[in-house]
């Protein structure tokens, strides 16, 4: 349902810029849709301030370059007297990127590109683009403006101090999805975070200018080391890679590790970078080993690979509607039933640290003995035992294979790691080549169970 449906009425939009002919091709794009009503333009802060007091504006497009008052500082001011909703207009260079990341720091809700030459063109080419983003605004939760950690947040309590939080097991990989307001939502998860925090990859939808720009802000304010992807890098903990701004970001595993890819396919859900693509890849090449995050976002993107994460056996987490600016993305996926744990902004990072404590605790329990399989082969036998463990989901998917299943247990004890979790330390008990069986006198602690496959069998008299 758009706004003017819900409401009765069109969304009034005060157009701020200090070139003419911007101002006049905004006001008819944005009037052509009966859904908005420009009520006014104003051609710097001064101006546009009086005209917010007499007009009372639902949305403002905002210019980030103007005379006498730069749209940042306007923004600043604004943002402290009279938080309303905000869309930036910048300019694709490094120094429009670093302002409009600003900008949205402080609190816009969104922003449209526009280029030094062919203004006209350019913005006839986004004009869906910016009334779809108006809209949004429209609608969108308002932010004060963000404090730094030890300052109060928007649910009262006390950010997490840096230091505080700390991770048990490094061997996982987290993604991150995220769209309208992620710019900031992503800034808050990993500025919480400790320095070793498993790997993290991110999506978050953004033009090509700017997304080294944010990988470089994000850096600055971060125990990681954050960086924009680069094709083949290797993922490593304590560091987080951001998916170039027209590219697609995925995992691909190598061995016990795994590698950032880039691919230049179609956009997915009219997105490139695409969440759903980057969850899909590591609901494929992690497995269970995965944290998938979904934050604040315009659409639906996400929404399906996050669901295949979980079906892997991945932890979820949404962020909640209350502390997104558009609760799109997450709300999609928890209609889906995609989500684990949903929770506000400021505790997403503890969350990631208590899933990662979680699994530690469960592996050294040795806790997975009871669902989906392992697989390995000894050298010189003709058998392939596969060990059943409750948290992966390929596991799972498989479980419905034709394999005969026996209780064994076994003197010997090697230590592998499981084709879906290659960097599982946890030492697993398997069958001795060769070797004596002792079905039932509970070396294996008893509840170890096992699938045999194969036709060459030493064991037969294993079978149940």
């Amino acid at each position: 349902m758009d706004h003017e449906a819900a409401s009765g009425r069109r969304i009034k939009v005060l157009v701020i810029d200090d070139s003419a002919l911007v101002r006049a091709l905004l006001t008819r794009i944005l009037g052509a849709d009966p859904a908005l009503q420009v009520i006014g333009t104003a051609p710097d802060a001064f101006v546009a301030r009086e005209k917010i007091k007499a007009l009372n504006p639902d949305v403002l497009t905002l210019d980030v370059e103007m005379p006498r008052m730069d749209g940042l500082q306007f923004l600043r001011n604004l943002m402290r007297l009279r938080p309303m909703p905000v869309v930036m207009c910048s300019s694709l260079t490094e120094r429009g990127a670093d302002v409009t990341l600003a900008a949205l720091e402080l609190g816009a809700i969104d922003f449209v590109t526009k280029p030094k030459v062919d203004i006209a063109h350019a913005l006839e080419v986004y004009a869906a683009e910016l009334i779809n983003k108006v809209k949004v605004a429209a609608v969108a939760r308002v932010r004060p403006m963000f404090s730094l950690p030890g300052a109060p947040n928007q649910a009262g309590g006390v950010h997490v101090a840096r230091g505080e939080l700390r991770f048990r097991t490094t061997d996982q990989i987290v993604a991150i999805g995220a769209s309208t307001g992620g710019t900031e939502a992503v800034r808050q998860v990993l500025q919480r975070l400790p320095p070793d925090t498993p790997g993290i990859v991110i999506t978050q939808h953004i033009p090509r200018a700017f997304s080294a720009p944010f990988a470089a802000r994000l850096n600055a304010c971060s125990q990681l080391s954050v960086q924009e992807a680069q094709d083949g890098a290797l993922i490593l903990p304590g560091h987080a890679y951001i998916a170039p701004g027209d590219r697609h970001l995925t995992v691909e595993r190598d061995g016990a590790r795994y590698r950032c890819r880039l691919r230049d396919d179609a956009p997915v859900n009219r997105h490139r970078p695409s969440v759903d693509v980057l969850f899909r890849s590591v609901a494929e090449q992690v497995g269970p080993n995965a944290v998938g995050v979904i934050l604040t976002g315009m659409g639906v993107d996400g929404a399906r690979g996050l669901k295949e994460m979980r079906g892997r056996g991945a932890h979820t987490i949404a962020q909640d509607e209350k502390s997104s600016v558009v609760w799109g993305m997450p709300g999609a996926s928890v209609a889906l039933g995609a989500v684990d744990r949903i929770l506000p902004i400021e505790q997403i990072a503890a969350g990631l640290v208590e899933l990662g404590d979680s699994r530690e605790e469960r592996l050294a329990a040795g806790s997975y003995n009871s669902l989906g399989p392992r697989h390995q082969v000894l050298p010189g036998a003709a058998e392939t035992l596969i060990w059943h463990r409750p948290d992966c989901g390929v596991c799972r998917a498989r479980s419905g294979t034709n394999v005969t299943q026996f209780a064994c247990q076994t003197r010997l004890i090697f230590s592998w790691r499981c084709i879906h979790d290659p960097l599982d330390p946890h030492p697993e008990l398997l069958h001795q080549a060769g070797g004596d069986c002792h079905c039932g006198d509970g070396t294996g602690g008893g509840s170890d169970r096992a699938v045999y496959i194969g036709e060459a069998a030493r064991h037969q008299r294993c079978r149940a």
